[in-house]
């Protein structure tokens, strides 16, 4: 296959210009025999949001979109022949879709290369200046992944709870349970996850948590003990904002017990010997097994 000499730009995203930090977001490839212009940009924004809390995300998608649109625009005009199609690189062109200023877009020095395939060369080229910095392994855990090592745990000694979903009920509102049990009182527990992206988000959530037992605390028909694993934030520079949130989810109403990850183990042990003495007291020593 023939190929013929491109030219590239990639759009960058400075979050704080004074401080020159920024991230890739877009590539856009010319070449110019063929009177090709392509794009792609970031169709989602977390990994900026991840690293930017303050991103205005619903603004920096629609500046995304402009760029599409523009650089659309302009290769319509090169296929009908105008705008010199085959002068100039494609930094230029994509200064014609998005003039450069003192926006947080801004596009780089412009690179090049030969292709037989353009569509091609503009995944490649994404893939190495865009897609490959993201990190795929780092996943952010939810509510499930942070009560799985709970369960997990009482799988492999052979503690069988008997767990139901159970709802309780305030004057103005209810909140819902899934690991419930009773022994003597109502015992449940749940999962909060908070390895999210930023400090705002990590406060909602225990504000969230707050807010539901706030409107269930009055009126409760039965005593509720509620224990809460927290899971923390893996990005760092959020710790403060996780301390914050174990404070504001202790100080909640009906004092739940906040257990953080590092204390799994004992809060397994001693739900463990609650079992025990539950099963012998009701006669039935077959709630543990091994």
């Amino acid at each position: 296959m023939t190929q013929h000499p491109y030219t590239y730009t990639i759009l960058r995203y400075l979050h704080d210009p004074r401080a020159g930090e920024a991230l890739n977001v877009g590539v856009v490839l010319h070449v110019a025999a063929e009177r090709t212009l392509l794009a792609r940009v970031r169709s989602t924004f977390g990994r900026v949001k991840a690293a930017f809390p303050d991103l205005d995300g619903e603004a920096f998608k629609q500046a995304l979109r402009e760029v599409e649109r523009g650089i659309e625009r302009v290769a319509r005009e090169m296929q009908r022949g105008g705008l010199l199609a085959a002068a100039g690189d494609a930094a230029a062109f994509a200064r014609r879709a998005m003039p450069e200023d003192d926006s947080a877009l801004q596009w780089s020095p412009v690179g090049s290369g030969l292709t037989a395939d353009a569509e091609a060369t503009l995944e490649r080229l994404y893939d190495r200046f865009v897609q490959r910095h993201d990190d795929r392994a780092r996943r952010r855990r939810d509510d499930e992944d942070i009560w799985r090592p709970v369960r997990e745990r009482l799988e492999a000694r052979g503690v069988s709870v008997p767990f139901e979903e159970k709802t309780f009920a305030g004057e103005v509102d209810a909140i819902t349970f899934r690991h419930a049990w009773k022994n003597g009182q109502w015992h449940a527990y749940e999962g909060v996850s908070l390895d999210l992206a930023s400090q705002d988000s990590i406060m909602e959530k225990a504000r969230r948590w707050v807010g539901h037992l706030t409107t269930v605390k009055d009126g409760l028909a039965e005593p509720l003990k509620l224990h809460l694993i927290i899971g923390a934030p893996q990005e760092q520079g959020l710790g403060e904002a996780y301390r914050k949130a174990l404070t504001m989810m202790r100080k909640a109403p009906l004092g739940p017990e906040v257990v953080e990850e590092d204390a799994i183990d004992d809060l397994v042990s001693r739900i463990e010997d609650e079992v025990r003495a539950h099963a012998q007291d009701r006669g039935h020593p077959a709630a543990l097994g091994g």
